[in-house]
């Protein structure tokens, strides 16, 4: 091969050369510990678990590793399946990875249900969650409880596709129904998603049940005693919705409109049962030390936001229901808005849980974990629906929340400090993007990734604990 002639170019600085004639270089050298974590806790085994009734076709690649590897393509920043040609055209690293044609022809024949079809995807990931679970120690908790979290989302289409319709945002595609786990250090599991029409209601109980009901289904067991709260917005304040979680033994929280009823009994409220709310952040400003500024002065302390219950009837709802108002005053300059009372913002939820009305509170505010985990998800594939059929992009849909899951059973079980709670944007920064040279020595390959990047330790260590783990059963 021809090496061209090389390029000076002034960067930062200093004369630098560049050449095309590097070899033994692999770029997203990281993303292989999320690969590796795919076989070792055996999504990528029961990914390529065919039902025996189901028609078989023999191909070159094991429908397993194909879903695997787009699942990792995604999970490193792809948005289409011509993204997979990071992973395929450095095969020293990743091996043979499948052509575009071969991907769209298992994705087909999933969504033919030949595969298991979607249900078969949700079933592979809940397997491989059992067994991070048992590695991790258990369910993780909030307060005690292990809390779902629902919420939709809009996902635009740029073109006519199947079930892509008008939304209620005044935009046009779909409108898919999300379930995740919270962890409660700002990550969370993905658990379930629906792929709705773009025209969906937010508030339909029959889509709330069945989203529900899979992720119910994709969590392993929880031990007896161990309760489920699931949190939602306005959305889920519907009698359908909390009728069946009481009737399956699972608490709720959830928004609430503000109602006429309601601001009529948060103007009645006494001034002293309200009950102002901590600021979290009092402890990690004391001992702070900052640069010195021209002085300026002080503005006024804005008070604190205060939560109280409200006696309203509930009649209809659930016995033991509760309905938790939350006060903000309005700063200077604050739009107001139509919930608004007396110069403070109303906002109020629903809830069946018995502790105080702060602990309430701040366990229902939580529940924007899920707005960020929405926007991983757009930030892992899901902005993008890639095919014209609705089946497909249903695929496609399981394929994101599979590469979300792997993200989070990695920070869970080989990522520690700051890398265990970061975004997808900076995973890939910092680990997934990784160069390295990749050698050969005693029959084995071998990844040298650079002594001086400052993540290198943590990668090092992050693969020590996945050569840790046990081999799912073959």
């Amino acid at each position: 091969m021809r090496v061209e002639s090389s390029r000076l170019f002034d960067v930062g600085g200093q004369r630098v050369e560049v050449r095309g004639d590097g070899e033994g270089v692999v770029s997203h050298a990281g993303v292989a510990l999320l690969s590796g974590l795919a076989d070792r806790v055996g999504l990528t085994a029961a990914l390529g678990r065919r039902p025996r009734a189901r028609r078989q076709r023999a191909s070159a690649h094991d429908p397993g590793e194909v879903l695997r590897d787009v699942a990792v393509a995604l999970a490193d920043g792809g948005v289409c399946v011509s993204d997979l040609a990071v992973l395929r055209d450095q095969p020293e690293l990743f091996g043979a990875v499948a052509s575009h044609a071969t991907v769209w022809r298992t994705l087909d024949r999933v969504a033919e249900d030949e595969l298991g079809g979607v249900e078969g995807i949700a079933g592979a990931r809940a397997d491989a969650r059992a067994r991070v679970w048992a590695q991790a120690g258990g369910p993780p908790l909030v307060d005690g409880m292990v809390v779902l979290d629902v919420d939709a989302t809009i996902v635009t289409a740029e073109s006519d596709k199947v079930g892509a319709a008008g939304t209620f945002k005044k935009t046009y595609g779909h409108h898919p129904l999300l379930c995740y786990l919270d962890h409660g250090d700002g990550t969370g599991d993905a658990l379930a998603g629906i792929l709705r029409p773009g025209n969906a209601g937010s508030n339909t109980v029959a889509d709330h049940l069945d989203v529900l009901d899979a992720a119910l289904a994709a969590l392993p067991p929880i031990g007896a005693g161990t309760p489920l709260l699931v949190r939602a917005d306005g959305a889920g304040a519907t009698h359908g919705l909390v009728a069946a979680l009481r009737a399956r033994g699972i608490a709720f929280s959830v928004g609430f409109d503000v109602t006429a009823k309601v601001r009529a009994a948060t103007a009645d409220l006494d001034q002293t049962a309200w009950v102002s709310v901590p600021d979290p952040q009092a402890g990690n400003r004391a001992g702070r030390r900052s640069k010195p500024k021209r002085w300026r002065p002080p503005a006024p302390a804005k008070p604190r936001p205060q939560v109280a219950e409200l006696a309203v009837d509930l009649t209809g709802w659930p016995p033991g229901s509760r309905l938790i108002a939350r006060r903000e005053a309005r700063s200077a300059g604050d739009q107001a808005e139509l919930g608004d009372l007396d110069g403070y913002r109303l906002s109020v939820f629903l809830t069946d849980c018995t502790d105080d009305v702060v602990a309430l509170d701040r366990r229902h505010r939580h529940h924007a974990h899920v707005e960020q985990r929405i926007r991983d998800a757009k930030d892992t594939g899901l902005s993008n629906l890639p095919h014209y059929d609705l089946a497909l992009n249903a695929v496609w849909l399981e394929l994101v929340l599979c590469a979300q899951a792997l993200t989070c059973w990695a920070q869970r079980l080989l990522l520690t400090g700051a890398l265990a709670r970061a975004c997808p944007k900076t995973l890939r920064q910092r680990l997934w993007h990784t160069a390295a040279r990749v050698t050969r020595h005693a029959r084995r390959t071998v990844v040298h990734y650079q002594r001086s990047w400052p993540w290198t330790p943590d990668l090092l260590a992050a693969f020590d604990r996945l050569a840790a783990l046990p081999a799912a059963p073959g």
